[in-house]
């Protein structure tokens, strides 16, 4: 067994494969693991958090994630994965009420399974979701305007802002970068920050579906902590640890099969 005592820079890479395969690390775990002491594991976080590679939290540390391209890129990621995930937020949609489809791919497919003829109005900031919404028979198709964001396929600026901060929302389908039970859910553009913010505060049931891919990990703007979240709809089991954790915050979490 290598001695990672001895070694820092292989206990250093050890703890970013560790990083890139769960999203996170624990302290108590890497110093047993790896034969030292809780303090040298601390130290080497506190580099790797200096590099970027992660995020301190209580206990440990979380990934810090990578932005996954612009829109029509994400759109090809992970679409088995994400058609089950909004096959299953569809379901809860509330008939004869007021939603907002928030911009981002897995949102686009939740548009897609929206079943025809439904009572609801729908608001989105996102053309490509309108268009979608476009095709149903559904009560009302509402697109919020403004600057167009074409990194992230939709109005995120203050216009938009204003235009959400006047209407109160049932429910809200909203999309993120990154999810993390203890840091809350992140992003990586600071105007789309602002606008989730207000988004959430005029929410009555915050609803996001994620691919297992942005959990646990965080990106550069936190919008909101656990506890504003209503529901996490998954496509795949979590570790019993990171459900824990999200049971303390008093989120519900649904999955596709």
């Amino acid at each position: 067994m290598l001695d990672y005592a001895a070694f820092p820079d292989q206990r250093q890479n050890k703890i970013r494969q560790l990083l890139n395969e769960n999203g996170r690390v624990i302290c108590t775990v890497l110093a047993r693991e790896m034969s030292v002491s809780e303090h040298t594991i601390r130290r080497d976080l506190n580099e790797l958090a200096q590099e970027g590679v992660c995020r301190r939290v209580h206990g440990g540390a979380v990934s810090v994630l990578v932005g996954a391209g612009s829109f029509e890129q994400r759109i090809e990621q992970n679409q088995a994965e994400k058609a089950k995930i909004a096959q299953k937020c569809a379901s809860l949609i509330k008939g004869a009420g007021c939603i907002f489809i928030d911009a981002g791919s897995t949102n686009l497919e939740i548009a897609r399974c929206i079943p025809d003829n439904l009572a609801v109005t729908v608001i989105t900031n996102s053309p490509t979701i309108a268009i979608e919404l476009m095709k149903k028979s559904i009560s009302e198709v509402i697109l919020i305007g403004g600057k167009l964001n074409t990194q992230i396929g939709a109005s995120v600026d203050s216009s938009a802002v204003r235009q959400i901060s006047q209407i109160h929302f049932d429910q809200c389908f909203l999309g993120g970068c990154a999810l993390d039970p203890q840091i809350g859910i992140s992003i990586f553009d600071y105007e789309e920050a602002e606008f989730k913010k207000v988004l959430i505060e005029q929410s009555s049931q915050v609803i996001m579906g994620l691919t297992v891919d942005k959990l646990p990990g965080v990106a550069r703007y936190t919008i909101a902590d656990c506890d504003q979240l209503s529901i996490l709809v998954m496509d795949k089991q979590l570790p019993k640890e990171i459900i824990q954790l999200f049971d303390n915050n008093s989120v519900k979490i649904l999955f596709s099969d």
